[in-house]
């Protein structure tokens, strides 16, 4: 019985090339989740389909570097380059210059307001936005502020960042999106869904909201939930986070699931 995995098409190709082993070495970066402090050699080998010797050469190189440390136990952890280069990016890194784009297209698409909402207390805050060139729009404010327990962004708000969920919020988590009929304004509508971040927190709403005249329609809120899990994937990648979970909501996404979700 072999003790290495089967050997992947870059270890079969021990090639001199630069590249190349840049590609293994970030696969063995990759290999740590959110949720690992420390790994084997064995875990990270299995994990990259990497042979253990490819492994331990490139970990050494890692190490002194900075960015892999080799604890005493024969563990290995991240070391504090990453964190270093983190610092540099957040500083360096602002919100809108990921979402405005993404407003921008979702507004163009779907002809209605597009913003994006993080929580502040028991508010639910507009940090950008994008409105439409048509008349009849929902139109709202940088700035602007509305009571976190109405509106399909603070339900998502809430769904994310509570500890203790009611059934409906639960729902939320679960299918990874929110509408809302009537309930800031008795005219208009919204869908919103989460955004997240590195570490798999969540980083904001992405809304989109229009009359219920027109978004309200199940087909036209269904296009609209459909398009904001497609933003909310490139936000996500953008922000450094995995898409795995919105990308399957989005394949499973049903308009009756949506149609459903409307309150009679």
């Amino acid at each position: 019985m072999p003790s290495e995995p089967p050997m992947t098409a870059p270890d079969a190709a021990e090639s001199s090339s630069g590249v190349a082993v840049l590609d293994r070495a970030f696969s063995i970066l990759g290999a740590f989740s959110p949720a690992d402090d420390r790994l084997t050699l064995t875990e990270l080998s299995k994990r990259t389909g990497l042979y253990k010797s490819t492994v331990l050469r490139l970990l050494v190189a890692l190490e002194h570097g900075g960015f892999i440390r080799k604890l005493e136990d024969g563990l290995y952890a991240v070391g504090p380059q990453p964190m270093r280069l983190a610092a540099i990016y957040q500083r360096s890194f602002r919100v809108d210059s990921v979402i405005e784009p993404l407003l921008a297209e979702l507004s163009a698409a779907l002809n209605e307001t597009a913003s994006f909402y993080v929580r502040a207390a028991e508010r639910r805050l507009v940090v950008s936005r994008v409105e439409p060139a048509r008349a009849v729009r929902v139109s709202i404010r940088v700035g602007e502020d509305f009571d976190i327990r109405h509106g399909a962004a603070g339900k998502v708000l809430l769904a994310f960042t509570e500890s203790e969920l009611q059934p409906d919020m639960v729902a939320v988590r679960e299918r990874l999106w929110a509408t809302s009929y009537g309930e800031r304004d008795a005219e208009s509508c919204a869908a919103s869904v989460p955004v997240f971040g590195a570490l798999g927190e969540l980083k904001g709403a992405l809304t989109v909201s229009g009359p219920l005249s027109r978004l309200g329609v199940p087909q036209a809120m269904h296009a609209a939930v459909g398009a904001l899990l497609d933003m909310a994937v490139r936000a996500t990648i953008a922000f450094g986070g995995n898409p795995a979970r919105l990308l399957t909501a989005g394949k499973h996404l049903q308009l009756d699931s949506v149609s459903a979700a409307r309150p009679d």
